[in-house]
C-alpha cells in the first residue's frame, strides 16, 4: 500500500520497515513536490485505506486519527547508507530498548 502510494506522487520507497507503533521509510521524492505534501498525502490515504479494510468504516472519517500529527524528516546523501542501516536496524534497536526499560524500575 505504502509503495503503491508513493508512486502516485512519482514517489519511490528506498528502504522501509513497518513496527507496532511507527513505520521508518526512506523515499526518494522529486524536487516538484514538497515533502510535506508527499507525507501528508501517504499518512492520509493510509489512514482512510486501514480504517476501511481493518476498522470497517467506509465512510465519515471526520473526528478519527490513525496517525500522529507530525513527523521527522531528514536529507541524506553521502550518509544515505547509514539511514538505510537505521531503518533495517531500528526493530532490534527498539526491542533492546524495551528489554533496558524493565530493569530500570
Amino acid at each position: 500500500m505504502f509503495r503503491h502510494l508513493a508512486q502516485q506522487k512519482e514517489c519511490r520507497i528506498e528502504e522501509g520497515h513497518l513496527l507496532a507503533d511507527h513505520v521508518h521509510m526512506f523515499i526518494s521524492i522529486p524536487p516538484k513536490y514538497a515533502v510535506s505534501q508527499v507525507v501528508g498525502f501517504i499518512k492520509g490515504k493510509s489512514a482512510i485505506h486501514l480504517a476501511r479494510n481493518f476498522g470497517g468504516r467506509q465512510r465519515n472519517f471526520t473526528g478519527y486519527h490513525f496517525w500522529a500529527r507530525g513527523y521527522y524528516v531528514s536529507t541524506a546523501g553521502r550518509d544515505e547508507e547509514v539511514v538505510r542501516r537505521y531503518i533495517r536496524e531500528q526493530q532490534e534497536e527498539d526491542k533492546r530498548v524495551e528489554e533496558l526499560k524493565m530493569f530500570n524500575l
